[in-house]
């Protein structure tokens, strides 16, 4: 079933590129956007994002067959209270939330009786950069979504959440919340971690010499702290964990350095290649295939 009234709820950099990818690939459909500041607004109406702007976020989504919540995580489930008795009946309710244990949880308490329905997604698309101005309209496309359906989903809204997802040229793949939470972790949240812990550390003569390898790997440094401070507080056990995991994988090349092992060094480097490089070609296969 084709959207044809879209509601984005934050538009910033994820909700300013949906509606530019909605405008570019769904024929027809209506896009109305809600920001707590004018100037945003204004910007998304300036470079084409949706077609109304309002200030109040139940009024964005009257009428709305499709509400996506592109919010930082710890407001997503604050604003859907919000909005609630303004839902459409039937209107079906996103997110693109980077964790997803208590927004799916709180969602669906929310919402369960009303004749609305609540399913988390989790588009693996974004940047370091933040707000509507650095908005593109090809941010998803190509990029892997991951919906986070529960036994409490409704058959119907996840397809047509998947449905809408694959028309902007996303791949889909399914995981519940508890685990989807913990893989994050690992592969999104504890990194992001990382490169600040690797900026902090540094002295600061360090930093007039450091190459390009460095700026990549701490690339992801430079985002909004307020923004990832919500997530890792919202998935703090998950991270933690992460943490501890890491340290043990330190451990064990803090011991084979203190040994001098030159063939274990080797192999625990060639190990961490083998399985980058598998990576790389999976998703060169991927990419080719899709």
């Amino acid at each position: 079933m084709q959207v044809r009234r879209l509601s984005i709820l934050g538009m910033g950099l994820l909700g300013g590129s949906l509606g530019l990818a909605v405008k570019s690939r769904i024929s027809g459909c209506s896009v109305a956007g809600y920001a707590h500041r004018r100037e945003t607004l204004d910007s998304a109406l300036t470079i084409g994002a949706m077609d109304q702007g309002f200030a109040d976020p139940a009024q964005a989504v009257k009428g709305a067959d499709l509400v996506v919540l592109c919010t930082p995580v710890l407001l997503i489930s604050p604003l859907l209270r919000q909005i609630a008795t303004s839902l459409t009946a039937g209107a079906v309710v996103t997110d693109v939330g980077s964790t997803k244990r208590s927004i799916v949880r709180e969602g669906e308490e929310i919402l369960a009786g009303t004749g609305r329905h609540f399913v988390g997604s989790h588009p693996m698309a974004g940047s370091e950069k933040r707000g509507v101005q650095f908005a593109k309209a090809d941010l998803y496309e190509g990029a892997v979504c991951i919906t986070t359906p529960t036994r409490s989903t409704d058959v119907g809204a996840l397809a047509r959440v998947e449905e809408f997802w694959k028309t902007l040229g996303m791949r889909l793949t399914r995981i519940e919340p508890d685990t989807h939470d913990q893989l994050l972790s690992d592969v999104s949240h504890l990194p992001h971690a990382v490169a600040g812990a690797l900026v902090a550390m540094q002295d600061e003569r360090a930093l007039e010499i450091c190459g390009k390898g460095f700026l990549d790997l701490t690339r992801i440094a430079g985002g909004d702290g307020g923004l990832w401070r919500d997530i890792l507080l919202d998935n703090r056990d998950s991270v933690r964990s992460s943490i501890r995991r890491l340290r043990g994988q330190l451990e064990v090349l803090d011991e084979l350095l203190e040994k001098a092992d030159s063939e274990g060094i080797k192999k625990w480097l060639e190990g961490a290649s083998a399985r980058r490089q598998g990576l790389t070609e999976r998703r060169r296969l991927e990419d080719s295939a899709g």
